[in-house]
């Protein structure tokens, strides 16, 4: 594939093109097979490097939960927990640059890997950050209005008494029943608009509005398997998130490679 961040890295996308939204393929059950295979083969090719981001993923999320537990917000940890695996695709920018080296055949280093995700604020990633953390940031605040609509009168002392007003009360089962909806809509508005848009903008030079639209158009195109890929993720790392996050180490990398491979069957190469 040709494409204009061949080298060691990236050009500075200072003034990225407009209007370039490419033709997508129809993605296959096959596809989604073929790019689970390519991403544990590009795991097991840099299974260290690979691992570090899904530690460092994992140990963001540890901290997050001790700081919740430090202020005493015991309602946010289910809820932080849930939304986690909503800010993965960005988490995972370095795995998409390693699966675009290893692709080409490209040796590659540390610094390679860390300079290019640096350089990622000078182009139209930061705006695809800013999407994910206010997604992120509606669903925290619609728990918490729902929250006190219909939990205002429980006590929320300690983690036990939260868990057994969500779980064993009629209110907590309708603030389960609400939450889900809300989770799943918001959850399904972000695989959307980063599923493909993620890698598509380190590899490019496009903007972000390009760029998610690409990856809609990629979803409505094969909704179905779409769905099912995006079920996949959610499932595994929420599983991956049990064991204190350390699931995270294996899966979050495995998934990022998946991805990268992914949206190359997914978007048609530039033409030279």
């Amino acid at each position: 594939m040709t494409s204009k961040t061949a080298g060691s890295k990236p050009p500075d996308n200072l003034t990225p093109q407009r209007n370039t939204v490419p033709d997508v393929n129809r993605v296959t059950a096959d596809d989604i097979t073929a790019s689970l295979k390519a991403g544990f083969s590009d795991f097991l090719a840099r299974p260290f490097m690979s691992g570090f981001f899904g530690l460092f993923y994992a140990a963001f999320g540890i901290l997050f939960v001790w700081v919740l537990v430090w202020l005493g917000k015991i309602w946010m940890i289910i809820p932080a927990a849930v939304g986690f695996p909503l800010v993965a695709p960005f988490a995972a920018a370095g795995l998409y640059e390693m699966s675009r080296r290893l692709q080409r055949g490209q040796s590659f280093v540390w610094s390679d890997i860390l300079t290019v995700m640096a350089d990622q604020r000078k182009r139209e990633m930061g705006w695809m950050a800013f999407v994910t953390l206010f997604i992120f940031w509606v669903w925290i605040y619609q728990v918490r209005l729902w929250l006190a609509i219909l939990l205002q009168d429980a006590s929320f002392s300690d983690f036990g008494g939260f868990m057994h007003t969500v779980f064993f009360t009629p209110k907590g089962w309708t603030f389960l029943a609400i939450g889900t909806c809300i989770g799943a809509f918001l959850s399904s508005v972000l695989f959307s608009v980063t599923v493909i848009a993620m890698p598509m903008l380190l590899d490019r030079e496009t903007d972000f509005v390009s760029a998610m639209l690409t990856s809609i158009r990629v979803v409505t195109e094969s909704p179905v398997v779409m769905l099912v890929w995006g079920a996949i993720i959610s499932i595994t790392m929420l599983l991956s998130m049990v064991p204190a996050f350390l699931g995270l180490i294996f899966t979050l990398p495995i998934l990022g490679h998946a991805t990268w491979h992914l949206y190359q069957r997914a978007v048609p190469p530039v033409e030279s």
